[in-house]
């Protein structure tokens, strides 16, 4: 026999049966007169061999006396007993085999005699374990110190039936094992008592302070063996679940169904593991390879309707494990089933996962054997179906996490119409970036969609603006002016003249015009050439300190300049903004809840939008005309609204502002391309270019022959350029006009030709702002 582990373990362990004869001869009244005379059969024997009276150090020496040890045996370990379970006896610590059970000798010594398998710990921490416990035993013994010590001995082993991996317990009993010490027992100092208790579980500090030379270990231990590799396995899979690499990852995926495999006594299952997201059904991960036309092949992401119709479906609906025999026997196989079948599938349990109530995936178990599987299979798979959701659920926590971060990094915000078709770009992208390819996000595009754009604008803003700027820069002069009047009053000096005529003269020529330039351009020579002269002037009189703090009591705090009106101006078109944008949201929600439809709004001196919509902004595919024309006149019906706000508006604001409104209709569908360097969507190809030139010039459009502006305050203007659009246009401003939102007549308006753009026509009516329909529209939706 080779002694294991001997070098390693710094204890001497030693056979001994004294304290096995010292145990029967201390209890042998108590073991009824068969039991006596068994021992006292047994004990004549051992003394029959003098061996057996002394510590055995070479175990060979046992070859001759196999009949004294399996009747030493029986008195442990019935015979009953030791026909079916993996039980023997053994050299404390250094794991010699004394007399093992033929179960034992089959799970767990190699063709040497020595224990096979690795332990479940690591080496490494099976032999600090095995030192620990000689130690606690040697503090208890001799020093009164108790530590519990709970310490699984598990050694992996291969089945020699199937090849898979066995977890088996070892429980050592050492009741027949004693602790001797080598002369006197060492004294503790109260340093080193203390120093031990603090360091129980570090064996290099107990070896310092207790030599483990001191100390022999005679006796033998009886080792009987647990299967527990179903637990073990479980408490394994629980462990690799919460690396989502487990699921993501075909190596990690592998492990996975090895341990099933294991756990299910197995080597030949296959499991699949799939998540439910969003009416699709995601492959997580196959623990097989697929044909090239098998359903599965080419994708990761199969839609959920796919599956109709399957056993998958049925588990589904079911809620419940479902257990098919043989796939072969199947009446009406869906393609589902025929491509298992091909696959070489002939068993299979399938598994829905839930969490919370709520159905995220499946897990299947499969094999190539038919009836593989038991109703207690089915116990087996509800037990570990439930770390498996777990699992799911934070792996689908995790897609949306990166690919909300691919989203958020590739194209910035998303309106939510077409999110799905980044969602599904990102899925492909990740899948890539997973199995180690290069990638970058797919091209975006949608085709054949219709663009309605439409823009309700300030009338007349840059003009107010400018006489804003205007306004405050005559005051500012004419504050600046006081200052220097003050000052020449109470000390006339002629380079106060000078700059005062200058002041002067740039006063008479705003007055007059103003330039681009000049709401810097002024705002600098006033501070350089007026304000830095204040600290001079200022001890002139009373006059002029007065005229400073008037002067410097005007200035916007925060601009050091004159800003009232300016302000004044700008508060005015930020709040018909706000209001205009306000309600435009609203009423694109109610339309949005009619049909999904993409939706772009900008603000500057009023508000434009655009929307696409068309069947290939939807992921099923469905598109009618009549959420086309629907949306068309709802743009109408939402510039009435728009028109009656500004006329509330004007009311609220200290600069009161009109709006004019104009919508572009097209009825040929153009097709956009998603700009990821530019982060928006964009018309894609020369021709849909056209519709883009029209957007951007429309705002200049004058009627053909003159010089009026197309827009005009309180108006709706629609612009067309083919004859059926007209007529279209036509009819929906009539039915408006019959319903009270517009009245007097409708204009057919031919516009002036534009650089690029020719042909274009309008309609033109006079949105109705008594009109009760178009009030009660905006008061609900202002509620």
């Amino acid at each position: 026999m080779i002694q294991i582990n001997s070098k390693d373990y710094p204890f001497r362990c030693i056979l001994s049966f004294k304290s096995f004869i010292d145990f029967f001869d201390r209890n042998k009244t108590s073991m009824g007169e068969f039991g006596v005379s068994q021992w006292k059969r047994i004990k004549a024997m051992i003394e029959g061999a003098p061996i057996f009276s002394r510590p055995i150090e070479d175990l060979t020496l046992l070859t001759p006396y196999g009949e004294i040890i399996k009747a030493i045996v029986s008195l442990i370990l019935p015979p009953a007993f030791l026909e079916n379970e993996a039980a023997g006896i053994f050299v404390p610590f250094n794991l010699q085999p004394v007399y093992v059970s033929d179960s034992f000798k089959t799970l767990l010594l190699d063709q040497d005699g020595r224990i096979k398998g690795i332990p479940a710990l690591g080496e490494e921490n099976f032999l600090k374990g095995r030192i620990l416990r000689a130690y606690y035993l040697i503090l208890e013994k001799y020093y009164g110190i108790r530590q519990k010590f709970e310490y699984p001995v598990i050694r992996v082993v291969s089945d020699p039936e199937t090849g898979l991996d066995m977890h088996l317990r070892i429980k050592p009993n050492l009741q027949f094992m004693e602790i001797h010490h080598k002369g006197e027992p060492k004294r503790l100092s109260d340093k080193e008592k203390t120093r031990l208790l603090e360091n129980l579980a570090d064996p290099e500090i107990l070896r310092e302070i207790l030599p483990p030379e001191d100390f022999e270990i005679h006796g033998f231990a009886v080792f009987s063996i647990v299967d527990v590799t179903q637990s073990e396995t479980l408490s394994a899979l629980g462990k690799d679940l919460i690396d989502q690499e487990s699921i993501f990852s075909q190596a990690g995926f592998l492990r996975l169904q090895q341990r099933v495999r294991n756990l299910f006594r197995s080597p030949d299952l296959v499991i699949s593991l799939a998540a439910i997201h969003d009416e699709q059904v995601i492959l997580l991960n196959l623990g097989c390879e697929l044909s090239a036309d098998s359903v599965f092949s080419g994708s990761r992401h199969l839609n959920l309707s796919e599956f109709n119709g399957s056993l998958y479906a049925k588990a589904v609906e079911e809620n419940n494990i479902l257990r098919i025999r043989d796939i072969a026997q199947l009446d009406a196989p869906s393609r589902i089933e025929q491509e298992l079948k091909s696959a070489g599938v002939r068993s299979i349990m399938i598994a829905p996962l839930t969490y919370q109530g709520k159905l995220i995936g499946t897990l299947d178990i499969a094999s190539p054997k038919p009836d593989e599987f038991s109703p207690i299979d089915i116990l087996l798979l509800s037990e570990i179906a439930p770390i498996f959701s777990l699992a799911i659920k934070k792996a689908l926590e995790e897609i949306d996490h990166n690919v909300q971060a691919i989203i958020k990094e590739k194209c910035t915000a998303v309106h939510p119409s077409v999110e799905w078709r980044f969602r599904k770009a990102a899925f492909k992208h990740l899948d890539r970036l997973r199995n180690g390819e290069n990638s970058d996000m797919e091209p975006i595009v949608f085709r054949d969609v219709y663009p309605l754009y439409a823009v309700s604008d300030i009338r007349g803003s840059s003009l107010a603006r400018n006489r804003a700027v205007k306004e405050d820069l005559l005051e500012h002069l004419n504050l600046s002016l006081s200052v220097l009047e003050a000052a020449s009053l109470a000390k006339p000096m002629t380079v106060l003249e000078e700059v005062h005529h200058r002041l002067a003269g740039e006063s008479k020529r705003i007055s007059a015009a103003i330039s681009p330039a000049d709401e810097l351009e002024l705002s600098r020579f006033i501070r350089t050439e007026v304000e830095s002269l204040f600290p001079h002037i200022k001890h002139f009189s009373h006059e002029v300190v007065m005229a400073i703090n008037k002067y410097e009591a005007a200035l916007d705090p925060r601009l050091s300049t004159i800003y009232r009106r300016r302000r004044e101006f700008e508060e005015s078109v930020s709040k018909l903004n706000q209001y205009i944008s306000l309600y435009l949201d609203r009423e694109e929600a109610d339309a949005q809840s009619l049909y999904p439809h993409y939706f772009e709004k900008h603000q500057t001196d009023g508000v434009d939008y655009l929307i696409y919509v068309g069947a290939s902004l939807t992921e099923e595919g469905k598109f009618s005309r009549l959420y086309l024309e629907n949306l068309r006149l709802w743009q109408m019906m939402t510039a009435c609204g728009i028109a009656l706000i500004t006329e509330e508006v004007k009311k609220q604001v200290k600069v009161p502002l009109e709006t004019a409104h104009m919508i572009l209709l097209n009825h040929s569908p153009i097709s956009i391309r998603f700009r990821f360097d530019e982060k928006r969507f964009d018309v894609d190809g020369a021709y849909d270019v056209r519709h883009e030139i029209i957007k951007a010039r429309l705002d200049k459009a004058t009627l053909k022959g003159g010089s009026e502006r197309l827009t005009q305050p309180r108006m709706i203007s629609v612009v067309f350029s083919q004859p059926v659009e007209g007529k279209e246009a036509h009819r929906h401003l009539s039915f408006l006009l019959t319903r009270g939102f517009l009245k007097g007549d409708i204009q057919t308006l031919e516009l002036e030709e534009m650089p690029g753009i020719q042909g274009l026509m309008a309609l033109r009516a006079e949105i109705n702002l008594e009109s009760p329909r178009i009030a009660e529209r905006v008061n609900i939706k202002n509620q």
